[in-house]
């Protein structure tokens, strides 16, 4: 034992003795290429900001002061803000390039876009005279910090360095830096750090309090979402600002900018599978090739690195694949060092700093700014030979869509922003077509005003990645998700077809508004909003906002010159609002005009079919008190997801709770010594997903209250992995999921274990689109075509039955099932038939089931009315 201590005792020492001889500021081994010369008159970050890089996590104010300096101060370097944040930060990016080139930028930029549909001989003469387009994304996660830190030394490396090489690098380049695409997450990280965990002598144990920020951390953006999904999509200012910059240049290289977990060493190209077999061929050689470049670097200072092994770029919507269909050579890399705050011991003992992830960021910026010089005339021909149609692998040469759908105008938006051309049938056209439901082709009419994406254009590769129903898969483990086709995602109803008929189109030519405006009558009984309006919800926020009493349909009527509306369709009575009668006319065109919808004023309640307008099947709904919990054990994304759908989309209040304040106690509270909220405060409480920690929230106790709660009328909306605990085991409902069977088979009892990751990650489904079936008929589907793409994470499904109100469920026949994507033969025959979404009575409440996200990402669009209903009617039903 006393030998035991004394090694022990030594051990620590050494450590200890280790540790006093790391500097957390290297700036000897980590000095910025110290021998270049630079110009006097301009400042590095260092002498600018008052630290050396790495002694300090720069909160973004101080950032953009740096780069308004050097734009200042060097002719080499253009600033321009291309969006604010949710918070109102500005968002901004530089563009370096010599002095010259920079007079006469516009002149440059728009010869570049010349090529995307330049001829062959202007294409020679475009290629040999311009200058290589060079992007960086840098900071899209919050907390990922050094990158941002790392462009301002690039930054200054390009605008103030005078050797031979930096000034030929400039002569031949334009090099455009996004600093920092995420800065409301920066600085909600770069505050906590600086305010409570700095300390004069970093922690360097990893379970200091410097290596655990707070929940949401610094990730994900003001909503908690994160921006690297959302390229394509441009949910978010950040991104929608960031993609048109993008398009106005082009690059022929981007690189994006990441931390990963700090015990792993530098991450630089290429990645590993699966990969867009949509690319051009020598894509993989060219990452190789820049690879390569940081990799020559990283040997000369000992740095250490690894190729190959991880990140593929399979979904195009990151910023490391975005470009790559966009004709540029896109790429990733990872530093180790998410949570590293200054400094922090890796799991081999080593000391990592935040000086070297800022040098290590740097050492691969410059690289790859040389290698694209070096490279010029190369790259260039690549980018214009990845924009010819003639080159695509794809033979699909029109997408279709019709005008009908509810999300329509949306995928239409994201063409246009992206900078592809939309058209639209003038006439009714017949055409041989693939359906996106079957998949199978035959001859169908498109009525006039539908949509058409033809590939012979040069964005072709950005729109069969966007568009295409089923893109090959090599490898079915995967970093993210196996489909993200818009026409599933936004639920349209689209075909794709390998030969263009003869049609007459017209170009859309702008951004598409959803159709609005009052119909007016001289003397109103009612007003009557279709609810399967794209913004039918946010109408209903408006007018409980105001006070308004409301009506929903319970069923499809029809007015006396043969107009239905649906099921869930908003009836306003003036009858019941006479206080308002002198606005109501005036408040429902504003109404319209403001959110977006179509309102129809009747002067008598009387309907040709199905129900009158005051009848008492149409439901009184009032405006719900809603609790969402977030924190852990909650996902973030989720939480984000659904607080973005209410909060932004539909501007209906919901209260969001921390669970770490959840008091244990017979009666559910939440809320602190500064307020509190109990659950029967509220009529709707929301559960993300991404929780499996439930049973430690709700104890035995506190389930009687939350049943006696449902069973006063209130409303729990659980979704994902929260759907599972409110089954029979829970005592509240009597759901049941269906029982995957184990895998018996001699393969899997004698696996290798080199062979179990592959194995078994084919038994998952990595976001896959299946064919579902909706009973539009309850009020949890009110608004909904009765078919959808449902977008399935997992193998859990609910077992039908007759207790069970089944709103969702997938396709019967497993041979139907699977829409786009991946799934196992067994995972399709395990869930054909079962549901996703329903509703179990419990006394006069109810509990929702929705076992798919019904809002990923903001993009999948299709089910997200359900989460809309559940929250807004079903309390009123």
């Amino acid at each position: 034992m006393k030998k035991l201590f004394t090694t022990t005792f030594l051990l620590l020492v050494a450590t200890i003795f280790t540790f006093a001889q790391v500097k957390v500021v290297d700036t000897e081994r980590f000095a910025f290429e110290p021998n270049l010369r630079y110009i006097p008159e301009v400042n590095s970050p260092a002498d600018f900001l008052g630290y050396e890089l790495g002694s300090h996590m720069t909160e973004y104010e101080r950032v953009t002061q740096y780069f308004e300096y050097l734009a200042d101060l060097s002719p080499r370097v253009q600033i321009n803000e291309y969006g604010r944040t949710y918070e109102g930060r500005p968002l901004i990016n530089l563009v370096i390039s010599s002095a010259e080139n920079i007079e006469n930028i516009d002149d440059i930029q728009a010869k570049h876009l010349e090529l995307l549909d330049a001829s062959e001989s202007e294409a020679r003469a475009i290629i040999e005279d311009e200058p290589v387009v060079t992007s960086f994304s840098y900071n899209i996660h919050g907390n990922e910090f050094s990158s941002t830190e790392a462009a301002m030394q690039v930054a200054y490396r390009m605008a103030a360095a005078n050797d031979i090489e930096t000034l030929d690098v400039l002569e031949n380049s334009v090099i455009v830096m996004f600093i920092c695409i995420n800065p409301d997450g920066r600085n909600r990280y770069a505050y906590w750090y600086n305010s409570m965990a700095r300390v004069k002598t970093p922690g360097y144990e990893p379970r200091d309090l410097e290596h655990y920020a707070p929940w949401p951390n610094g990730r994900t953006n003001h909503y908690w979402f994160d921006l690297n999904r959302d390229w394509i999509w441009g949910v978010h200012p950040e991104s929608r600002g960031q993609i048109e910059e993008y398009q106005n240049w082009m690059p022929q290289v981007h690189v994006d900018y990441h931390e990963q977990g700090y015990n792993s060493n530098y991450f630089t190209m290429p990645g590993t599978t699966p990969r867009n077999m949509q690319l051009p061929d020598r894509y993989e050689a060219w990452t190789d090739t820049f690879g390569m470049a940081n990799v020559n670097q990283f040997d000369q200072h000992k740095l250490n690195y690894f190729t190959r092994t991880s990140f593929d770029f399979f979904y195009p919507s990151y910023g490391s694949s975005y470009p790559s269909v966009m004709g540029a050579i896109g790429m990733l890399t990872e530093q180790g060092g998410i949570g590293g705050g200054r400094a922090i011991e890796t799991n081999d003992g080593y000391v990592l700093t935040l000086r070297q992830r800022v040098f290590d960021h740097y050492t691969t910026s410059i690289a790859t700014i040389k290698k694209s010089r070096e490279r010029k005339q190369d790259l260039l021909k690549y980018s214009y030979e990845s924009w010819r149609p003639k080159n695509s692998k794809v033979k699909t040469k029109a997408y279709f869509f019709t005008d009908q759908t509810v999300y329509a105008n949306d995928v239409v938006n994201i063409l246009l922003r992206n900078g592809v051309e939309v058209e639209r049938l003038t006439n009714s056209t017949s055409i041989s077509a693939k359906d996106y439901i079957t998949g199978k082709t035959a001859n169908r009419s498109l009525a006039a005003g539908s949509f058409v994406v033809k590939t012979d254009q040069p964005r072709h590769l950005f729109i069969t990645g966007v568009m295409e129903r089923q893109m090959e898969i090599e490898d079915s483990v995967m970093y993210d998700m196996a489909t993200w086709a818009a026409p599933l995602a936004y639920n349209l109803e689209a075909y794709s077809s390998e030969a263009l008929p003869k049609m007459q189109t017209e170009k859309v030519a702008g951004p598409l508004m959803a159709k609005k405006g009052l119909a007016t009558a001289d003397d109103a009984y009612a007003y009557v909003i279709d609810w399967s309006q794209r913004y039918a919800p946010k109408a209903l926020a408006k007018l409980w906002a105001k006070k308004y009493k409301v009506r929903s349909a319970d069923g499809p009527f029809t007015d006396q010159n043969g107009k239905t509306y649906p099921q869930g369709s908003l009836v306003v009575l003036v009858g019941r609002n006479l206080e308002k009668k002198d606005q109501i006319a005036s408040d429902m065109k504003a109404l319209a005009e403001e959110v977006g919808v179509e309102i129809e004023a009747y002067g008598s309640g009387r309907m040709k079919k199905g129900m009158d307008l005051a009848s008492s099947k149409n439901r009184p709904i009032k405006q719900p008190k809603v609790a969402m919990l977030v924190e852990p054990p909650f996902s973030t994304y989720t939480c984000g997801q659904i607080y973005f759908l209410f909060d932004q989309e539909t501007e209906l209040p919901v209260e969001r709770i921390r669970t770490s304040i959840f008091q244990p106690s017979a009666v559910p509270s939440f809320g602190s010594r500064y307020g509190g909220a109990n659950l029967r405060d509220y009529d709707v409480l929301i559960l993300p997903g991404g929780g499996n920690g439930l049973n430690q929230m709700f104890k035995k106790e506190q389930l009687t209250e939350i049943k006696a709660w449902v069973q006063a009328g209130g409303v729990i909306v659980a979704t994902e992995s929260a759907a599972r605990f409110f089954t029979k085991k829970s005592g509240i409902t009597n759901v049941e999921f269906k029982k995957s069977k184990p895998d018996t088979s001699e393969q899997a009892k004698y696996l290798d274990y080199k062979d179990r990751t592959d194995y078994f990650g084919k038994k998952r489904i990595p976001g896959t689109a299946l064919n579902a079936h909706i009973d539009v008929t309850n009020p949890l589907a009110f608004g909904m075509d009765p078919t959808l793409f449902a977008l399935k994470f997992g193998s859990d499904g609910i077992m039908p039955s007759s207790s069970f109100q089944t709103v969702g469920h997938y396709a019967k026949s497993a041979d139907d099932l699977l829409a786009a994507g991946y799934a196992s033969p067994d995972n399709l025959e395990h869930l054909a038939g079962t549901a996703f979404a329903g509703v179990a009575n419990v006394g006069r409440g109810k509990v929702v089931f929705l076992v798919d996200n019904t809002q990923y990402r903001m993009f999948w669009r299709g089910p997200s009315r359900m989460m809309q209903n559940a929250v807004m009617l079903l309390p009123g039903f």
